[in-house]
């Protein structure tokens, strides 16, 4: 039976009816969303903590419950992934944590799920198909390409699996034993799609995506990355997707028994579809390879906004400049809402707070500064000012008053509803994938890999960063200005190579998996460059109207005109010849 929070749609009327109805009663629904958490979370520890004496109504809870981070929050979570399981932040058991990036310590985030918490995401992704059909009609005649992975999961103390939100998605029935819907044809079997071994995973998704080319109608990944990931796996084994399509075979790699398994109702000899493959893919030039490949593709599903955004000409390139669909806008901590005009530029994209997916607060952001206050007051959903940034703080069934760390632009209002531009992640400087690395994380990082430069007299002066993205998979580069006291002694090459491996040692557990487990992030690069180039940075930032007495060397840089700069005064350039380590059975990491 379902939840009474996911209800029935008959037809895409019912569904745009419902997002009318709650977004035209957003006051209300938010009104009625936290009074359900409050009355049915009464007697867990926490809220007793501060004295709420069964209060549903937000002036009570505003002026007892604190806004909190995850570090307030994490001795209680610690206990529940311990084993205890009394009530001490939800009345319904904690069934899962899902995992997220960037805690103080660099390593994961673990979030409390309860079971309906799934059935509010499945609520969400219920929503997207039908809004996408006013705007690109058809879509039911034809298939999906989208390459969905699983990643690693464990278990904490108590017994409770540790995933990321998608993870626990794809695992779950609701995925995995879905009914047929037109709409949401996958060329990609379920098989393919659970299997954790990434290269296997993609080599089936791929080959069935080749199989189903005439039919795919829309291609995507969660992150933009993802899908460049795809093309770039394309470019290097479409030879061998050749041969197997060109004879039936599957590839020994692929050695998972279910894969193999599932397989077998689709391989089949097709000689003139590997021919059209091989024309294509041995072509030196791959502009509009998606196009090619797949000629009746609409576009793109993908997240473009935020670090995303850097793969936008990259993502044109491939597809000759297909549509990049951003449906929705979630977190391993709650999915919060939905693009209304799916098919507008990335840049434009906004996305609608569903007032029914939690109750919504919004801490004000300093314009000057882009930093938020504990002593400002917290702002309704519907009482939010268009043009003003803000910081989502969220109340959930197991969190309350939480901080999410994701700073939104608000650009309009649905009904009353307000439409939200991701701006940026608080405090991350880099990302290449699911990683995000903190202005700390990479200070620490340097100053670990600074320590070998002490037996050759030499410091490290200045350093600045960005992340590059014009290879595949993307990766980090570290700038750094050196002081040699002695030119005779001189770090050696070896030793700058051992500094790239030490810094993505000292890197947190997310890119380290992304380097060893997923390899959707390259070798961290090391360019040193010539003395005297952070003062040039320096002077090119005052010709440009900063001020001598405020300025400060970015500690990652993305405007065109300073990484050419930069560039163009390295004088050498070193990465590791070595993996970071990652290992979770051995580390005993809780890892996405």
């Amino acid at each position: 039976m379902a939840h009474k929070c996911l209800p029935a749609f008959e037809d895409d009327a019912a569904v745009i009816q419902f997002i009318e109805d709650v977004t035209a009663n957003a006051d209300a629904v938010q009104t009625n969303v936290l009074a359900e958490i409050l009355r049915r979370n009464a007697e867990t520890e926490y809220l007793q903590l501060y004295s709420l004496a069964g209060a549903t109504d937000r002036a009570t809870f505003k002026s007892k419950i604190p806004v909190v981070t995850y570090e307030d929050l994490e001795p209680f979570i610690q206990r529940i992934a311990n084993g205890d399981r009394s009530p001490i932040l939800s009345a319904h058991p904690i069934s899962e944590f899902l995992t997220s990036s960037g805690t103080s310590a660099g390593e994961r985030k673990l979030m409390p799920a309860i079971n309906e918490d799934l059935d509010r995401r499945q609520l969400l992704y219920s929503l997207l198909m039908p809004v996408m059909n006013m705007y690109m009609p058809g879509l039911d005649k034809g298939k999906a390409l989208y390459f969905l992975f699983v990643k690693s999961e464990t278990k904490t103390p108590g017994g409770l699996l540790a995933r990321p939100v998608l993870t626990s998605y794809y695992k779950s029935d609701r995925f995995k034993a879905r009914p047929y819907d037109p709409y949401n044809v996958y060329t990609s079997p379920n098989e393919a799609i659970l299997c954790p071994d990434s290269f296997q995973s993609m080599y089936a998704q791929m080959l069935c995506g080749l199989y189903d080319r005439e039919q795919v109608l829309r291609i995507g990944a969660i992150f933009a990355s993802g899908l460049l990931r795809a093309i770039r796996f394309l470019h290097l084994y479409w030879k061998e997707l050749c041969q197997d399509i060109r004879t039936g075979t599957l590839d020994k790699r692929v050695s998972d028994p279910d894969i193999q398994q599932c397989m077998v109702q689709i391989l089949r000899p097709d000689h003139a579809l590997a021919n059209v493959i091989e024309s294509e893919c041995s072509k030196e030039n791959w502009e509009g390879i998606i196009t090619r490949i797949w000629p009746n593709a609409k576009y793109l599903e993908v997240i473009v906004t935020g670090a995303m955004a850097q793969y936008i000409p990259t993502l044109d390139y491939y597809s000759g400049g297909l549509p990049k669909v951003c449906t929705m806008y979630a977190s391993s901590e709650c999915y919060f809402g939905i693009n209304l005009n799916p098919l507008c530029e990335p840049s434009e994209v906004s996305y609608t707070i569903m007032p029914n997916m939690a109750y919504f607060e919004f801490l004000p952001c300093d314009p000057h500064s882009g930093s938020t206050s504990n002593n400002v007051s917290l702002v309704d959903l519907v009482n939010v000012e268009i043009g003003k940034e803000y910081e989502l703080v969220i109340t959930t069934y197991a969190l309350y008053r939480y901080r999410v760390g994701d700073i939104l632009r608000v650009t309009g209002f649905h009904n009353s509803a307000p439409k939200f531009q991701f701006v940026r992640r608080k405090g991350v400087l880099l990302s290449i994938d699911s990683d995000k690395t903190t202005e700390p994380e990479l200070q620490s990082a340097i100053d670990n890999a600074s320590k070998l430069l002490n037996r050759f007299d030499t410091n490290v002066v200045e350093y600045t960063s960005y992340a590059d993205t014009r290879s595949i998979p993307g990766h980090y580069v570290i700038f750094w200005e050196l002081l040699v006291k002695n030119p005779a002694n001189y770090p050696t090459d070896e030793v700058l190579e051992q500094c790239c491996l030490v810094m993505e040692e000292s890197l947190n557990s997310v890119y380290r998996q992304g380097r060893v487990e997923c390899k959707s992030i390259g070798p961290l690069e090391l360019r040193v460059v010539k003395n005297g180039t952070f003062e040039c940075l320096m002077d090119h930032a005052l010709s440009r109207g900063a001020s001598i007495n405020q300025y400060k060397v970015p500690r990652c840089v993305s405007y065109t005109p300073i990484m050419e700069l930069l560039d163009s005064r390295v004088v050498a350039s070193y990465v590791s010849r070595s993996l970071p380590q990652w290992n979770q059975k051995a580390t005993g990491e809780v890892v996405v």
